[in-house]
């Protein structure tokens, strides 16, 4: 069914980890101006929230924002997804195979509509359509455009010092970005932490701090390091120059390089050649400027590969005695498999230059915050909003679901260190809140590029998945989305680990004895007879043992508040109140305390932190069929924005949507 539609191009900017408590702040301040003339021509609350879904993260998240409903309908439960049939083990959960709800892009594209859904990590790819009006592009991990499928060499940093003794290269140790100019005395930290890969099936108990996602911000980055020495053997040397040797791909790339001197004798930038027998170097970097697109060669398993990565210039001396140099991951140049039709790779890759890798850094070095990870996101930013300009006017596009992932990515990497309760800060609390603003200015720049379209006919949309907090306290050991939450569990008697002869708990679980297990962020499922593997739960006990683990949940408290960490916990049955229940959920679905909660996915939608941060998602619009200036008191859901979207389209719900139109922002149909 289609109805007139009250916009004839319609454009979603989705910014994952969007703060609509934090952005109202910067906007106030004045830092983020474009966000202000997106509200002044358009409608929202006065608050800018949207009432977030659960869990808060973001695969079911961008699902419900895809769909229409919430995670208990649509099947896409958490960061990972259950496997069948098994307590302990979790499987990648962006898959649109696993999505069992009908997408709006879908619907716009089988009724004639040109759409595109561009990176949007929320069950979209493989394509969920075969029309010839449904473009995609990636969707298979957050980050950016390309950084699962495409990435084959992880970023790392290249250090030179005319004190080492030999070209040598060493993986996960270095904890800050000057280390491999220093001293050779590399220390290795490296932690047990998720990645975001693709794996099919995951185990991990989770027993310590250093296995938790929060501490991703901690894991150590790679180094290249050669001694400097005096040009040798080479073509042709500038006077005065000095050389080193980069390499790639954990050492298996070689590449020479030439330290040049300026007419004033200080040394100054740095030539990177493929051998010394070439004239002129592939590329040259100065001090302060991110090269990025610069094309090298990788090998990875003995498999060749010609990547795209960014490199910056971090630290020259003028004596030209020690350099350090920041490389991004590598990105496949050949690797079509995430593009749907398969020429958008070619088109982009020819119009735009190869996607920006983007950074993966802890905030404890300034340098890596400032002059990697703001600029390495500002040249992703950059080159997305290009390539989506780019293919909007060549593919002649109608309607756009877009994904930018840069402000949860960061955030993640910093906002532990915006608490005055955490242990080992280096920086004084200024320096966090000036990498606050400074990604909320970035974002702001981002959503600028798209303004001009108001003025083209077009509606644009801009949302969150989410948002994300500054804690008030040290997390316990519950609502941790990337395995088995085991030391509360265990605590209070339901868990059971194996014990080696002489008595130690081994990392495993006691199947005999372990009545049931917390895993993902908020399920806890029963050890049940007849339904898993190893139950030893009589189904008859099942509801006395729900009734004792919520008891007891509420009975545990913080072990520094002293209050309950635990704030809502409910049956399967009951948990479809807050979009939770059904088969893919546990037993029983809990949501951790204000305060006790990780930065978001474990806890209320409407959770509060510091620094003026909340876990709600934003919701601004503006464009035709849209009041212009407008504020509702309304309350509007993430299931909300799929039937605004298809009114002002034109077009029919999706099958299975949850959520009604905003009519209150809809110009003309109501008043109030």
């Amino acid at each position: 069914m289609q109805r007139k539609p009250l916009a004839d191009k319609i454009l979603i900017l989705g910014m994952d980890g969007m703060d609509p408590r934090l952005t109202k702040k910067m906007v106030e301040k004045g830092l983020m101006p474009n966000v202000k003339k997106y509200i002044e021509r358009g409608s929202c609350r006065e608050d800018l929230v949207m009432l977030g879904g659960h869990p808060t993260v973001t695969p079911p998240m961008w699902t419900t924002l895809g769909t229409g409903c919430y995670a208990n309908v649509h099947g896409i439960t958490g960061y990972y997804n259950q496997k069948e049939n098994s307590l302990d083990t979790i499987i990648y959960s962006m898959d649109s195979r696993l999505c069992q709800a009908e997408y709006l892009w879908d619907v716009f594209a089988e009724n004639g509509k040109k759409t595109l859904v561009w990176h949007w990590p929320g069950a979209s790819w493989p394509p969920s359509s075969d029309s010839e009006n449904l473009f995609v592009v990636d969707g298979t991990s957050p980050g950016a455009v390309g950084m699962a499928a495409l990435t084959v060499d992880d970023e790392f940093f290249i250090g030179a010092n005319t004190e080492f003794k030999e070209v040598a290269y060493r993986p996960t140790c270095v904890s800050a970005a000057m280390d491999v100019c220093e001293t050779e005395n590399l220390v290795s930290r490296q932690y047990d932490i998720c990645g975001l890969g693709t794996g099919s099936d995951i185990k991990r108990l989770l027993m310590r701090k250093d296995q938790t996602c929060i501490f991703e911000s901690d894991l150590c980055q790679g180094a290249s390091q050669s001694p400097i020495k005096e040009a040798e053997g080479w073509e042709k040397v500038p006077a005065g120059a000095k050389e080193f040797t980069i390499l790639f791909s954990q050492g298996l790339v070689r590449y020479p390089a030439l330290i040049l001197r300026n007419s004033e004798g200080f040394y100054d930038k740095v030539a990177i050649y493929k051998n010394k027998k070439e004239a002129e170097p592939f590329v040259v970097l100065e001090k302060g400027i991110m090269m990025c697109g610069i094309l090298t060669d990788a090998i990875i398993d003995e498999k060749h590969f010609r990547v795209a990565r960014s490199l910056r210039l971090l630290h020259l001396s003028e004596d030209g005695s020690k350099l350090a140099i920041y490389s991004s991951n590598a990105m496949d140049l050949d690797n079509d498999s995430v593009f749907s039709p398969k020429r958008l790779h070619r088109e982009i890759l020819d119009n735009v230059g190869a996607p920006r890798p983007t950074p993966y850094l802890g905030c404890q070095d300034k340098m890596k915050i400032t002059d990697c990870q703001l600029d390495g996101w500002s040249a992703a930013a950059d080159w997305q909003s290009k390539a989506l300009h780019h293919v909007i006017e060549t593919e002649q596009l109608e309607i756009v679901f877009s994904h930018f992932h840069a402000i949860d990515l960061q955030a993640h990497m910093f906002y532990k260190h915006l608490s005055s309760e955490f242990e080992g800060n280096i920086h004084p609390h200024e320096v966090y809140e000036k990498f606050q603003e400074d990604m909320y200015v970035q974002a702001d720049n981002y959503l600028g590029s798209f303004l001009h379209f108001l003025d083209e006919g077009w509606t644009i949309f801009i949302v969150s998945d989410h948002g994300s907090v500054v804690s008030k306290h040290e997390q316990i050991y519950l609502g941790e989305l990337a395995g088995v939450n085991v030391p509360v569990m265990k605590e209070l008697g339901f868990t059971v680990l194996k014990k080696d002869e002489n008595g130690n708990e081994l990392p495993e679980i006691d199947w005999a004895k372990t009545r049931a297990v917390a895993i993902r962020e908020h399920h806890i499922y029963i050890n049940l007879k007849g339904r898993d593997p190893e139950g030893i739960v009589d189904p008859a006990d099942k509801y006395e043992l729900e009734e004792e683990i919520m008891t007891a949940l509420y009975g545990y408290l913080h072990p520094k508040t002293g209050y309950r960490a635990v704030s809502v916990a409910l049956r399967n049955r009951d948990a479809v109140l807050l979009g939770l229940g059904g088969p893919r959920c546990g037993d029983i679905c809990f949501w951790m305390t204000e305060g006790s909660n990780y930065e978001h996915g474990d806890c209320l939608s409407t959770t509060y932190g510091l620094c003026d941060t909340s876990v709600s998602p934003i919701f601004i619009a503006a464009g035709p069929g849209l009041k212009e200036g407008f504020k509702t008191e309304r309350i509007i859901r993430e299931v909300d924005l799929v039937p605004t979207m298809a009114v002002v389209g034109g077009m029919r719900m999706p099958a299975q949507c949850e959520g009604a139109p905003v009519y209150q922002i809809i110009d003309g149909l109501c008043e109030l």
